[in-house]
């Protein structure tokens, strides 16, 4: 299963690569929807962050309703998404509620009729291009609290999440140029 889910992602990252070559709008919708089934969470729930090309800033790519609501300043103390570039790691938390971290993202809106809700559990990989740090992947699982959030992550997940995040490894450039021009 696991290797099936990487190869149908792998061949969507190369006809994204061949399609932005050719002019096309990069988007990530699909590649949400896969990951989301993979890990058995909602497209809400998966996160892609780019490095902007200024490398003081990370900015949401998905999910789109946080897209608009800024950036994050690489030189952040307490964003696990900072800490992942920094440490260069895939990290995992499955009792995140109760670690300090910014919660201002949590609080957005899902959707216009429903209200953003607490990262109860979450998994964090960086994104590595020749060996330069150009995005975060993070999978999450939201909910009132860490039962109803769902069960938790296991370490074969977070080496399945580092696979993820080498296969969209060249996409992520695409999409910060895009990001960037979205935010001009």
């Amino acid at each position: 299963m696991a290797n099936e889910f990487i190869n149908e992602l792998k061949k969507w990252a190369n006809e994204i690569v061949r399609s932005s070559a050719a002019g096309n709008f990069v988007g990530m919708h699909r590649a949400v929807e896969m990951i989301a089934k993979h890990f058995v969470v909602q497209p809400h729930e998966v996160a892609i962050l780019v490095a902007m090309p200024d490398e003081r800033f990370l900015r949401f790519v998905m999910p789109e309703n946080l897209q608009g609501m800024g950036q994050i300043p690489l030189t952040s103390s307490n964003s696990l998404a900072v800490r992942t570039v920094r440490e260069r790691r895939p990290e995992m938390t499955n009792h995140f509620s109760g670690v300090p971290h910014s919660s201002v993202f949590e609080a957005v809106p899902i959707s216009e009729d429903k209200r953003g809700v607490p990262i109860q559990k979450i998994m964090s990989a960086p994104i590595l291009l020749d060996k330069k740090v150009v995005g975060v992947i993070q999978i999450s699982r939201k909910g009132a609290s860490p039962s109803a959030a769902g069960p938790d992550f296991v370490p074969q997940q977070l080496r399945e999440l580092k696979n993820v995040s080498d296969t969209l490894a060249p996409c992520i450039p695409l999409c910060a140029k895009e990001t960037e021009l979205q935010g001009s």
